[in-house]
C-alpha cells in the first residue's frame, strides 16, 4: 500500500479536511459495524431476538465506559501531538504518544479486572431483569476479556491519523470490522453460540485491529514511533493528555449515565420491550451521527495543526467548513428519519410489536436532530484548540445536567411515560447545542482574527 501523508499547512483547507475525513468516515462506519452488526444478527435470532437485543442494550454502559477511557488518552493526546508536530517538535510529539500508550495499557488492565468482578450487580443496576440477565452476562464477560484490544485499537488510532496517515487509520478499523462481519454469523448461527458467539467474534476482530495499529506504530513507515525502550512515565505529560482528554471522556462517560438512566426508567414504565426499543434508537442514532463525527474529527486534526503553526486564517476556515457540513448533513438525516422511520427500525428487528412501539419513539427522539450540528462543531473546536474546560463543561451541560434529569422527571409529567424518556434527547440537543456553539463563537473567533 502506498502511504500518503497529508500536509495540513498547504493547499485548500477544505480539501485537506475532506482528505482526512473521507478515510475517517469509512473507518468510523466500519468501526460502527463492530457493534451494529452484532445487534443486527442478535435481533434476528429465532424466538429470542427481542430479548437478546434488550440484553445488548444493557451492556452499552460497559462498552461506552471502555470507549471513554480509550478516548481519554487517545483523543486527549492526539490534538497535543498534532500541535507539537505543527511547531516542529517531533520529540515532544512522540513522547505524548508513548505516554498515552502506557496509560491505555494500564487503564485497560484495571477495567478488565473490575468489570469482570462486578458485572453482575452492575447489570442489574443498569436495568437487567431475571429474563435478560443471562443474555447480558454471557455477552459482557467475553467482551471484557478483550478490553486491552479495544483500548489499543481505539486509543492509538488517532495517533496514526494525526501524523497524516488517514488511510492507514482507516485500514485499522477495516480489518477488524471485516473480520466481525464474517465471524458473527459463524459463531452466532453456525456454531449456535447466540449472544456469546457475537461477543467472541467481536473480541477476535478487535484483536486484529489492535495488532495492525501496534505493527504500524512500531514499524518503519510511521513518523512517530511507539517505542517503550527505556520508558519512564512522564506524569506532567500524562496530566496534559488527561486534562484535554477529559472532554472526550466526559462525553462518553455521560453517555453511560444517560444509558443507565434511560434503561432503568424504561424498565419501570415500559418493561424489557422498551429497552429493546431504546437499543434500536441508539443504533440508528449511531449510524446517523457517524458521518458528521468523521467530518468533525477530520477538521479537528487540521484545526490543531494550523493553530499550532499559528495559521489562524486556515484555522477559522476549517471551523466554518466543519459547521456548514454538519448543519447540512444533520438536516438531511432528520428529514430521512422522519419520512421513513420503520425502514431504519427494521434493520435491527422486524417484530411487529417492537416496530409499532419504536416508530413514534423515533419521531420524538430525532426531533430537531439538526441542533446536534452545533454541539459537534463547538465541542470539536474546543477540544482541537486545547480548551479543555469549555469542552468538559458543555459535555456535562447537555447530558449530565439536562438529559439525565429530564429522563428521570419527564415520564412523571403530563402522563408522558416512556415518551418522556425519548423527549429528553431533543430538548438537550437544542439547549446544549446552541449554548456550546455560540460560546465557541464568542471565545475562540476573536483570537483567531489575529493572523500571524
Amino acid at each position: 500500500m502506498r502511504l500518503q501523508q497529508i500536509d495540513f499547512s498547504q493547499g485548500s483547507i477544505r480539501r485537506r479536511i475532506l482528505a482526512v475525513a473521507t478515510p475517517m468516515l469509512i473507518a468510523q462506519l466500519l468501526n460502527l459495524l463492530y457493534n451494529i452488526v452484532d445487534r443486527i444478527y442478535i435481533g434476528k435470532i429465532p424466538g429470542e431476538g427481542t430479548l437478546a437485543l434488550a440484553s445488548i442494550g444493557l451492556c452499552f454502559p460497559f462498552v461506552t465506559l471502555i470507549t471513554a477511557f480509550a478516548n481519554l488518552f487517545g483523543l486527549g493526546g492526539a490534538p497535543l501531538c498534532a500541535m507539537a508536530r505543527g511547531k516542529g517538535n517531533r520529540e515532544g510529539a512522540q513522547g505524548i504518544m508513548v505516554n498515552a500508550g502506557f496509560m491505555l495499557l494500564l487503564s485497560g488492565a484495571v477495567l478488565t479486572v473490575l468489570g469482570i468482578a462486578f458485572h453482575r450487580p452492575l447489570l442489574y443496576l443498569f436495568g437487567a431483569s431475571e429474563v435478560t440477565y443471562p443474555y447480558a452476562s454471557s455477552y459482557i464477560v467475553i467482551y471484557l476479556i478483550g478490553t486491552l484490544c479495544v483500548m489499543l485499537s481505539l486509543g492509538l488510532n488517532p495517533y496514526i491519523n494525526c501524523q497524516g496517515f488517514a488511510r492507514t487509520g482507516m485500514l485499522t478499523v477495516a480489518l477488524g470490522a471485516a473480520a466481525n462481519i464474517v465471524l458473527d454469523p459463524i459463531f452466532i448461527f453456525a456454531l449456535h453460540l447466540g449472544v456469546r458467539g457475537a461477543a467472541i467474534a467481536t473480541v477476535l476482530s478487535q484483536l486484529l485491529s489492535a495488532a495492525w495499529v501496534v505493527k504500524f506504530l512500531t514499524g518503519k513507515k510511521a513518523e512517530l514511533k511507539l517505542d517503550f525502550r527505556g520508558f519512564r512515565p512522564d506524569w506532567h505529560c500524562i496530566q496534559r493528555i488527561t486534562v484535554l482528554g477529559i472532554a472526550s471522556f466526559v462525553m462518553s462517560f455521560t453517555d453511560t449515565l444517560v444509558q443507565v438512566a434511560c434503561n432503568a426508567t424504561l424498565r419501570n414504565f415500559g418493561g424489557d420491550l422498551y429497552i429493546s426499543v431504546m437499543t434500536v434508537l441508539n443504533s440508528v442514532r449511531q449510524i446517523a451521527q457517524t458521518p458528521v463525527l468523521a467530518i468533525a474529527d477530520g477538521a479537528s486534526t487540521a484545526i490543531s495543526y494550523n493553530y499550532g503553526a499559528r495559521l489562524y486564517r486556515r484555522t477559522r476556515d476549517a471551523i466554518r467548513f466543519m459547521t456548514q457540513i454538519a448543519i447540512g448533513y444533520t438536516m438531511l438525516v432528520w428529514i430521512l428519519v422522519s419520512l421513513f422511520p420503520a425502514l431504519f427500525i427494521r434493520i435491527f428487528n422486524q417484530d411487529a410489536e417492537l416496530v409499532a412501539a419504536a416508530v413514534p419513539a423515533l419521531h420524538i427522539y430525532f426531533f430537531g436532530f439538526v441542533m446536534m450540528a452545533f454541539q459537534y462543531s463547538g465541542q470539536s473546536t474546543f477540544r482541537a484548540l486545547g480548551r479543555a474546560k469549555y469542552a468538559v463543561f458543555f459535555s456535562l451541560l447537555r447530558k449530565a445536567f439536562i438529559v439525565v434529569p429530564l429522563t428521570l422527571l419527564l415520564p412523571y409529567c403530563w402522563n408522558l411515560g416512556v415518551s418522556g424518556v425519548f423527549a429528553a434527547e431533543p430538548v438537550s440537543n437544542c439547549i446544549g447545542g446552541l449554548a456550546c456553539y455560540f460560546t465557541m463563537r464568542h471565545v475562540v473567533m476573536p483570537e483567531l482574527k489575529m493572523e500571524n
